[in-house]
């Protein structure tokens, strides 16, 4: 009898460690949640057209800046898969953001300190 041998022909990967930052499992997002975050978007910004007929004062822009952010996180989280990255993707766009309050805190320190109609 001849003895067959099996040929398993197995793609060349890398062995990367546990300490690697960079890899991740695959993570399957269901078009269900992609259907939900996507409703949940058009619902926040039915809310922002909505509250822009009441009248709040100078809450108004706090309220629409409120909801903007609550849409960017979850565009970011869910859309953008950082909630299913890795802990380095995590530290980036945390680092990105923590930038941006930096910038805006410096142009309204700016603006706020500046003599309005005394010039």
């Amino acid at each position: 009898m001849e003895q067959q041998h099996e040929h398993h022909h197995h793609l060349p990967h890398l062995e990367l460690g546990p300490s690697e930052p960079t890899h991740t499992q695959f993570h399957i997002v269901s078009p269900k949640t992609y259907l939900i975050i996507g409703a949940c978007l058009l619902i926040f910004t039915a809310s922002t057209t909505a509250i822009s007929y009441v009248d709040l004062g100078e809450f108004n822009a706090v309220v629409a800046l409120a909801i903007a952010c609550i849409k960017a996180t979850l565009v970011v989280l869910f859309f953008m898969h950082v909630k299913y990255s890795s802990k380095l993707t995590k530290l980036t766009v945390a680092c990105g953001f923590f930038t941006f309050l930096v910038l805006i805190t410096m142009t309204m320190t700016d603006y706020i300190s500046r003599a309005w109609g005394r010039w």
